[in-house]
């Protein structure tokens, strides 16, 4: 059988007259994108020119909500009540459907920026609000989530479709987990590397840690290449040349769970 896997990005993340990332370069090359929804970057009219980009590219679109944290890029964790949370993830989202509605398109998936993000890996109560707030708002949308993390698994449990994720332009500790951005060598910019490990990814399930040691990251179906990286455009472009030279094809992630 051949072997399938979606590329999705963060994108959208401009906003008033500061730019962020290289949508209009990155867009041809990816399946899915993640579009900011104005809380932790973006704003209307760059979520609107970001959902009429997709169309036109015909890439399917998610929303990538964050905690309320412009000054931090949504990389500052918070504390939050379940409520708060549910409200965010169901305000945010539901900003961005309102693009995607009048640009005559459905959105395909969610999935949570940066701290909040990563703190909903970890944390049960969190990853269990997060998904409230899906289920509330749409339980058609597919939810994206490192295998094995408590995000998948509430995810999982409410019935929700889950998209394991991983990060070839990202390092990894032995756990599977993302080796923190403030420390060495988090972030890898070689398109070489990044293609080398994603191959490995979606064949092998694994990943070598930042230790040398093999982590198992499970089932594959969709890659993340970070919109504000400084080589977004030759890492996406790299990735895709190399995944389908290697036989895997690069589809949405609606048709792979």
């Amino acid at each position: 059988m051949k072997l399938k896997v979606d590329i999705n990005c963060d994108l959208g993340e401009s906003y008033g007259q500061f730019k962020i990332g290289y949508d209009e370069e990155v867009m041809p090359h990816i399946t899915s994108a993640n579009v900011a929804c104005g809380f932790h970057a973006g704003d209307p009219t760059v979520m609107k020119q970001s959902v009429e980009l997709a169309r036109r590219h015909k890439v399917a679109v998610g929303a990538h909500p964050g905690f309320p944290d412009l000054m931090g890029f949504g990389r500052r964790e918070m504390n939050l009540s379940p409520e708060e949370i549910r409200s965010y993830i169901i305000y945010q989202t539901g900003a961005l459907q309102a693009f995607a509605k009048t640009s005559g398109i459905k959105l395909q998936h969610i999935k949570p920026h940066g701290a909040l993000y990563n703190m909903a890996m970890k944390d049960p109560g969190l990853a269990k609000a997060i998904v409230e707030g899906v289920v509330a708002f749409d339980p058609d949308l597919i939810v994206f989530a490192q295998a094995k993390s408590e995000m998948a698994k509430a995810a999982s449990k409410a019935g929700l479709r889950v998209a394991h994720e991983v990060f070839s332009d990202r390092a990894y500790n032995r756990d599977g987990s993302l080796v923190s951005r403030t420390g060495s060598g988090a972030v890898i910019e070689d398109p070489r590397i990044v293609t080398k490990r994603a191959v490995e990814m979606v064949k092998n399930k694994r990943v070598v840690a930042v230790d040398g040691k093999v982590a198992d990251l499970g089932e594959v179906h969709t890659i993340c290449v970070h919109g504000d990286n400084l080589k977004a455009v030759a890492l996406v472009k790299a990735l895709r040349k190399g995944l389908e030279e290697e036989g895997i094809s690069i589809v949405s992630v609606g048709n792979l769970v």
